[in-house]
C-alpha cells in the first residue's frame, strides 16, 4: 500500500517509486529507486527535485522490506569467520573476517536458490581468501516479503551453514631441496626466488632449509630431524620424476612416512607427492614449481594451512579444473584452476 507524506516526515520510510533528477546539460535519471530506505540527507534532494510530498510503501504486519530480509537471509546462511555488510539495493555482502579457506556446501546453495525468492551467490568451494574480501552476496528478489517465508531459511540452516571460512593456522615449515647438481653448486638453488614467495603469501617463513644430494638415506635422516625439531609441514623439491636418479620418494619412505598419493591429475604438477609422518604433512613438489607461476602447490597449500588433510581420492579428483592455462595476466585463485 502506498501512502503520501511530506518529504521531511519520510525518514526511515520506504520509497514507493523511482525519483528522477534532471540537471540541465549534465544528466537525467533516477536519483532514488523504488524500495530505497529514506535517510535524513535525502530530504534536500527530494526538495531540490520538486518532491515536497512523496509516496512511500507501508508495510503490513508480518512483512519485511528487502533490506531487512536480505540481512536475515545472510545471517542464516553464513557460518564462522564471516561478516556482513550492506551492499545497497537490497544486497548484503558476505566478507571474510580473516585470511582463510572458503568452504561452500554446494548442495545447500543450490537448494536455497531453487526456492525462487532467495538469491545467494558465492565464490567456489576451497577458494583461498584474504581478510575483507567479498565471498558471497545475499539478496531477496521481491521488494517486500512475508516474514513466514524466511522461517524456512532460519530452520533449514540453523545447524548447517551454506558457507563458512576456515582460518589458516601457523605452521612450522621445514624445507629440503634435493639434487646432486644443486648440492654441488653447479646449479643455483632457486627455492628462495621461486617457491619461498608462495609461502610468504600466507605469512610463512621456513624454520630451516636443507640442501641435500640425491641420497635417499640422507633425505630420510633430514626428514626425521626436521620432525624432531618440531616442523609440522615439510616441503621437498626435486627428485620426483621417473628417472632412475630421482630418489626423493624413496627417501620419504625410508623415513617411515606413509605415502598417501604419488601423482596427480593436475598440470603443472603431475609428479606431486603427499605423505604423512607422525601427523606431519610432507609435500613432494615436482620441478614445475621452479618455472610455472601456478602449480598444484597453489592448490593444496591453502587446504593444509586450513587444517585439512587430503585423501588419495581427493587428490585424484583434482583433474576437473586441474589444467592451468598459464594466462599472461594471472587471476588465481579467481579462475577455474584447482576449483571444484
Amino acid at each position: 500500500m502506498l501512502k503520501r507524506v511530506r518529504a521531511e516526515e519520510a525518514v526511515g520510510m520506504i520509497l514507493g517509486y523511482d525519483v528522477t533528477q534532471v540537471i540541465p546539460g549534465l544528466k537525467k535519471g533516477p536519483v532514488f529507486k523504488k524500495g530505497h530506505r529514506i535517510r535524513e540527507e535525502d530530504i534536500k534532494v527530494f526538495l531540490d527535485t520538486g518532491n515536497e510530498y512523496i509516496w512511500v510503501i507501508e508495510l503490513k504486519e508480518g512483512e519485511l522490506h528487502e533490506d531487512e530480509a536480505a540481512l536475515e537471509l545472510a545471517k542464516s546462511v553464513s557460518g564462522e569467520n564471516l561478516s556482513l555488510q550492506s551492499g545497497g539495493e537490497g544486497r548484503v555482502l558476505i566478507k571474510a573476517e580473516a585470511d582463510g579457506l572458503l568452504k561452500v556446501e554446494r548442495g545447500l546453495l543450490e537448494e536455497l536458490n531453487l526456492k525462487g525468492d532467495f538469491v545467494l551467490s558465492t565464490l567456489r568451494d576451497n577458494t583461498p581468501c584474504k581478510k575483507g574480501e567479498t565471498v558471497g552476496v545475499a539478496k531477496v528478489i521481491p521488494l517486500i516479503i512475508r516474514e513466514e517465508e524466511l522461517e524456512w531459511v532460519r530452520e533449514r540452516f540453523s545447524g548447517k551453514k551454506v558457507l563458512y571460512l576456515k582460518v589458516y593456522r601457523e605452521r612450522r615449515v621445514g624445507v629440503i631441496v634435493t639434487g646432486d647438481e644443486v648440492y654441488s653448486g653447479r646449479i643455483k638453488d632457486g627455492f628462495d626466488q621461486q617457491v619461498l614467495p608462495k609461502l610468504k603469501e600466507y605469512g610463512l617463513v621456513p624454520f630451516k632449509k636443507l640442501v641435500l644430494p640425491d641420497d635417499p638415506q640422507k633425505i630420510a635422516q633430514a626428514i626425521r630431524e626436521l620432525v624432531e625439531e618440531g616442523c609440522d609441514l615439510l616441503i621437498l623439491t626435486g627428485g620426483l620424476s621417473v628417472d632412475p636418479g630421482d630418489v626423493t620418494r624413496e627417501g620419504v619412505e625410508l623415513a617411515g612416512a606413509s605415502i598417501v598419493n604419488y601423482g596427480a591429475p593436475v598440470v603443472p604438477g603431475t609428479n606431486f607427492l603427499y605423505a604423512l609422518l607422525d601427523g606431519v604433512d610432507i609435500l613432494g613438489l615436482p620441478a614445475c614449481v621452479y618455472y610455472n607461476r601456478r602449480t598444484i602447490f597453489d592448490v593444496v597449500l591453502p587446504r593444509l594451512l586450513a587444517s585439512e588433510r587430503l585423501s588419495k581420492e581427493e587428490i585424484r579428483r583434482l583433474g576437473y579444473g586441474g589444467l592451468c592455462l598459464g594466462c599472461e595476466n594471472c587471476h588465481f585463485p579467481h579462475c577455474h584452476f584447482g576449483m571444484p
